[in-house]
Formats: structure tokens, C-alpha cells, sequence
């Protein structure tokens, strides 16, 4: 993926010594992106001295969020700070399940930036778009774990497959034998896996969602073509992902909003179908959920069919 570069910053990271979680590794890699602090130096070590006196920017210690003096933790008592979604439908704010933890920090004041010098291709509203959606399918999730946030209620199984179960194996274990700079060394090798996976995710989004976007609005706008309820649409060839933009674009053009319309037409139902060739050339139907659902639809298909 084509990317800014820049030399070498001389500013230092600072963050906490010790066990390392997927929370301060990914915020370090992350700043490490931005022209400001790129391929910086980290001091890992939890004497406030130090981290006052040699870093320039401090994260996941020190029991202070203030962006004004580059401090970015989240352990302190009184700390409620959450993302903030956009508006829904029904336009009531909105607030992720969980608070931020120091990369969700990072996240909220240099993401933009992180996106940009990953994709300087991109144009600011595609920026904006894709700020969010890396927050809501890559960045809440480490917020979630590190905080404490459960997936569910109750599971039927645990996973240890996930970015921050693969960290924290890097960490020693409790009866291996180290010393700080083996730690400190195992903490890069983390901190680089976090960017894998966050470019991964990055570049998915970028050069195969974003692209469809375009098409799920054009469908959208010409759904009363299909049909005049404005409850169907159809798109020219199936296999793109589409249910996140169409949620967002139905807000964008005041669908399902009492008293809208807006350029959309002068009907505001919400989509409830949607057809659409598949590889062969057969034409299928798709029911649309609801939205922060997996299985609720609009409204289903008849039984008989």
C-alpha cells in the first residue's frame, strides 16, 4: 500500500514498562505513522521523571488525558471519555459501549492523520468515512478489551485468536527467565504486529468498501426505478459490501426520517430489499436488517417463497 515517508522524528514516545497489551503497542505504532513522530524512539518505564523529563508524548501511564501537554491515559478514576458515532436515524447521539482506552485516544486526535499518511490518495470526505468505519470494525475492539467490555452476556466458546490474545502471548511468561531490553525488544515485535493488522484491515476498507460506496448510492437514488415503493433496489452485480453504506447513505439523504425526502425522492420508507446478479447470472433477493442486527430483518421474505 503506497504511503507517505519521512525521516526519522527526534521526538520520544513514552510509555509504561512492563506486561505490554495491544492497547499501548498499537498507540505507539500509530504515532509512529504521523509525520510528527515517525519510526520515534520509545522509553518504556513507569518513573514519572523520566517520562516528564525525556518524552515528548505519553501514553497507557501517568494517570492523566490531556491532549494540550500530550498526555493520553486512561487509568484514572473519573475518566469517561467514549467515541462518539454519528448520528443515527432518529438523530440522538451515540456512544461506543465502551471508553477509550490510550489507543482509542491516539486514535481520536491523530487517526485522521494515520489514514492520510497510509492513503494520501484519499480525499478529505473519503478521510471521514474511513475514520469511522477503522473505529467501529478494528479500533472499538481493542477499546472493548482493554477496558474490560465484554463481547456478549455469555459466549459459547473463548477465542484466543484475536490481535490482543496474540500480544499478550508475546509478553514473557511467569516462569521465563528476561530482563528489560528482551521485554523492551518483544514490545516492537508487538507494536509491528498491531500495524499489520490495522494496515490489513485499512487496506480492505480503502481499495474494496470504499469503492462500492459509490454504487450502493447510485442504487439508492434510482431504487423508485425498480420499483415505485422505493423499497427495493438493485445493484448491477452482486458480491460487494453494501449493508454499512446503505445504513449510512438512508441518513445521508433523510430516509426513513419523518418529514424527509431530501434528494432521494419524495418517499421515505427505509430499503427493505435488495436484488442483485450473482457470479452465474442468476438474479437473488436479499432481505435488509435492521441495523446493528444479524439475523432481524426489515421486513422477511413471504414463507411460501
Amino acid at each position: 500500500m503506497p504511503r507517505n515517508r519521512h525521516p526519522k522524528s527526534s521526538k520520544i514516545i513514552g510509555t509504561h514498562s512492563g506486561t505490554f497489551q495491544a492497547d499501548e503497542a498499537l498507540g505507539v505504532w500509530m504515532l509512529r505513522q504521523t509525520k510528527t513522530y515517525y519510526d520515534s524512539s520509545v522509553i518504556r518505564t513507569r518513573d514519572m521523571s523520566v517520562l516528564d523529563a525525556e518524552c515528548d508524548i505519553v501514553i497507557d501511564v501517568g494517570g492523566t488525558y490531556d491532549h494540550f501537554k500530550l498526555r493520553y491515559d486512561h487509568h484514572q478514576r473519573g475518566f469517561e471519555e467514549r467515541w462518539k458515532k454519528p448520528p443515527s436515524s432518529d438523530a440522538n447521539e451515540s456512544y461506543s459501549v465502551s471508553k477509550l482506552s490510550a489507543s482509542g485516544l491516539i486514535y481520536r486526535h491523530y487517526g485522521r492523520d494515520v489514514i492520510l499518511e497510509l492513503c494520501p490518495h484519499l480525499d478529505a470526505d473519503s478521510i471521514d468515512i474511513v475514520y469511522e468505519k477503522m473505529y467501529d470494525g478494528f479500533m472499538e475492539a481493542i477499546d472493548a478489551i482493554d477496558t474490560g467490555v465484554e463481547i456478549a452476556a455469555e459466549t459459547a466458546f473463548s477465542d484466543a485468536t484475536g490481535l490482543s490474545s496474540r500480544v499478550s502471548r508475546l509478553n514473557p511468561r511467569w516462569n521465563e527467565d528476561t530482563d528489560n531490553a528482551a521485554v523492551d525488544q518483544r514490545f516492537e515485535v508487538a507494536s509491528a504486529m498491531c500495524g499489520e493488522d490495522f494496515t490489513s484491515v485499512l487496506e480492505r476498507l480503502v481499495y474494496g468498501s470504499l469503492p462500492a460506496r459509490k454504487f450502493v448510492e447510485e442504487a439508492l437514488l434510482g431504487r423508485f426505478d425498480v420499483d415505485p415503493s422505493g423499497e427495493i433496489m438493485a445493484f448491477r452485480a452482486g458480491g460487494m459490501p453494501w449493508k454499512s453504506h446503505l445504513y449510512e447513505l438512508e441518513k445521508k439523504h433523510g430516509i426513513g426520517i419523518d418529514g424527509g425526502g431530501g434528494d432521494a425522492g419524495p418517499s421515505v420508507p427505509l430499503v427493505k430489499f435488495v436484488l442483485y446478479q450473482d457470479q452465474s447470472g442468476m438474479w437473488r433477493v436479499q432481505a435488509v436488517t435492521v441495523e446493528g442486527t444479524a439475523f432481524t430483518n426489515r421486513l422477511g421474505l413471504p414463507e411460501l417463497w
